[in-house]
């Protein structure tokens, strides 16, 4: 608010000759300083709100980074390059998945290879053990009726028994006891007994014993069986 000046404040007033000839009104000059020192206050204070509206507008309107942010967001996405092929990236991508997958064909195939190989190895390797076995069945049946009717000494004793283990050594399983059920999967019967006591039939005599490897019979047992009367 400006100070206050007497002097100028008395040269404002009007004259009373003027005052008399009803020339001039106080109250109306009055009024009009008051309002014009009025104006002039709301000046500077209409400037800050002004100032204070554009820095509120300025602070909220988002930064030029941000624009660009939203703007990437809002784009569709693009191909590789522009003529739809891919750049060196994507191509090398492409190959690395196409190479794995090829890479995950050939080990599977690479292990039904080798399981069909063991499987094979499996097979040749029991097919010889069994042919060195079916050769040596009649030296085998020799040596069971030797040691049946006694006539094995020791030294034909030690070459029996190393004979014997090396073909359990290989899984060979001789198989055939006198008493036991006869079970014509296993057994060939060469001869029917009748029995009075037997209540089912079973193996009264081993003739030739049997041999197997796993479930697979070699040679069934040839037995002569002990049969029930009726």
């Amino acid at each position: 608010m400006p100070d206050f000046n007497k002097d100028d404040y008395l040269d404002d007033l009007p004259d009373a000759d003027a005052l008399a000839d009803g020339q001039a009104d106080p109250g109306s000059q009055l009024m009009d300083d008051i309002e014009r020192d009025a104006a002039a206050e709301q000046q500077p204070a209409d400037a800050d709100v002004k100032d204070g509206a554009q820095d509120d507008a300025a602070q909220s309107a988002p930064s030029p980074a941000e624009e660009a942010a939203e703007a990437a967001q809002q784009e569709p996405p693009q191909a590789d390059s522009e003529d739809g092929k891919l750049t060196p990236l994507g191509q090398a991508k492409k190959e690395a998945a196409e190479y794995l997958e090829a890479l995950q064909r050939e080990r599977a195939e690479f292990i039904n290879y080798r399981n069909r190989t063991r499987k094979d190895m499996d097979r040749a390797r029991q097919q010889g053990i069994i042919d060195v076995l079916t050769a040596e069945l009649s030296a085998l049946d020799d040596i069971d009726r030797i040691r049946e009717h006694g006539q094995m000494d020791d030294s034909f004793k030690a070459v029996a028994a190393k004979l014997e283990k090396t073909f359990e050594k290989f899984g060979v399983e001789k198989f055939g006891v006198k008493g036991e059920d006869f079970d014509p999967t296993k057994h060939e019967a060469v001869l029917h007994k009748p029995d009075p006591d037997a209540e089912k039939a079973t193996v009264d005599t081993v003739v030739e014993a049997g041999y197997r490897i796993g479930d697979r019979v070699i040679r069934a047992a040839r037995v002569v069986v002990a049969s029930p009367q009726n």
